[in-house]
């Protein structure tokens, strides 16, 4: 394993000097599927990418990418022009910085899989980040690249690890393979391609997102949120669970990532998730702390969800109980990185960052937050509901459960 990620090194140091992705793509062999995913993510969170923030050379560089490694895999472009490449304008977006690296159009890649069905799935996940920091940024200082290998190349390089799979996949219906910019602004680039005459042009099946799948720890959980979206879900992921990963599924099919835009569009959804981590939005996301063993887990797994989900003829699609985020104001923020993957009663807290509100009150790593003034917090749902009651400078007595413990602690937001 070591000769491979050191041969892709050395092939990655002399594509970025480049700037040519045709240098670093090499035809994998039987057995190599790690070294492949490998590959991918070093690419796409090197330095020469900047942090592929949207609009920008360094996004320009990774579409290109990744519109070649579609283009050896076998895939049909499916952009626009007889391209793999869909452009968005988000020039006059104001809620989205830009600066003179800006030219202020993003770039979505979308390669086809013809197949002898007449539904198409999409597999997709974004492949932008934030750059330098600022916007979105949990980094403290001067600005920093911010390379964002598990947010998201890690989701693009299973996407990538799924079209060469299921090249020799009796599967039936037609794939549609994206690979999304502007997510990280609101999800330009999906919601632009599901109002676009591109995405107007298909019979969907389901739709499936990879967003941050790079870090499987040692307690194996993958979060998989939108199994409420149709009834065979759930069916379904327990079929295909064949390493018998810690599953903790969420019914609601939207969220802050690509595959909403397709579940406001009435689509089923699975989004996957490895879980929240020190380095989520900071400049130390970077490929040597992603778990790729874990990722080709994570991909089989799905690649058992595509195929046994593709037998299903009557993907019927169902709505499920979402929080209204647009009516929250979120005003505070307790400073703590919630644990996605906690499927106990409260909300477990997976990091505190420094100089914030819970860190001020003593709140640490692993405490269980019950209950927030007079809300109880059942889950990462409820917690938000309580957190969009309060404003600044309020206090408020949160109770938390630190191992046999229960514990109250003052909060000032």
């Amino acid at each position: 394993m070591m000769f491979y990620r050191l041969f892709t090194l050395l092939l990655l140091l002399s594509a970025v000097a480049c700037y040519n992705p045709l240098y670093l793509y090499q035809q994998k062999e039987r057995g190599t599927d790690d070294a492949m995913l490998y590959t991918d993510v070093a690419f796409l969170a090197h330095d020469d990418q900047e942090g592929r923030a949207t609009g920008t050379k360094g996004e320009r560089t990774s579409a290109k990418y990744i519109a070649e490694r579609m283009r050896r895999i076998g895939l049909e472009p499916a952009g626009e022009g007889l391209s793999y490449l869909q452009s968005f304008d988000f020039s006059g977006n104001p809620h989205v910085p830009q600066d003179e690296t800006s030219t202020g159009i993003g770039y979505n890649v979308l390669g086809f899989m013809d197949n002898p069905g007449e539904s198409v799935i999409v597999i997709g996940g974004h492949y932008d980040h934030l750059g330098h920091g600022g916007f979105g940024s949990l980094h403290v200082g001067e600005p920093a690249i911010h390379n964002g290998a598990d947010d998201n190349a890690s989701g693009i390089a299973v996407m990538l690890w799924l079209a060469e799979k299921l090249q020799d996949s009796p599967i039936q219906s037609d794939i549609l393979f994206i690979a999304f910019s502007g997510e990280e602004y609101g999800l330009l680039g999906s919601n632009y391609f599901t109002k676009s005459v591109l995405g107007a042009n298909h019979k969907y099946k389901f739709m499936i997102n990879m967003d941050m799948v790079g870090r499987l720890d040692e307690m194996r959980g993958v979060a998989i949120n939108g199994v409420g979206t149709s009834p065979i879900w759930n069916i379904v992921i327990g079929e295909s669970n064949i390493d018998n990963l810690k599953i903790v599924s969420s019914e609601s099919g939207s969220g802050a990532s690509d595959h909403s835009s397709f579940y406001h569009n009435d689509i089923p959804v699975l989004h996957f998730f490895t879980g929240q981590h020190a380095d989520y939005h900071k400049p130390s996301d970077d490929t040597e702390k992603i778990n790729f063993d874990g990722m080709e887990k994570v991909a089989q797994l799905i690649l058992g969800i595509v195929e046994n989900a593709d037998e299903f003829h009557d993907m019927r699609f169902t709505k499920t109980k979402d929080i209204d985020r647009t009516s929250m104001s979120f005003k505070v923020t307790m400073g703590v990185m919630p644990d996605y993957l906690f499927d106990g009663k409260g909300m477990r807290i997976d990091g505190v960052l420094e100089d914030r509100p819970a860190k001020r009150a003593g709140l640490l790593k692993g405490d269980i937050v019950i209950q927030m003034g007079d809300h109880i917090v059942e889950d990462i749902n409820s917690y938000m509901e309580a957190l969009n009651q309060h404003e600044p400078g309020q206090e408020v007595t949160v109770r938390v459960k630190r191992g046999s413990e229960e514990k109250s602690v003052l909060l000032k937001f």
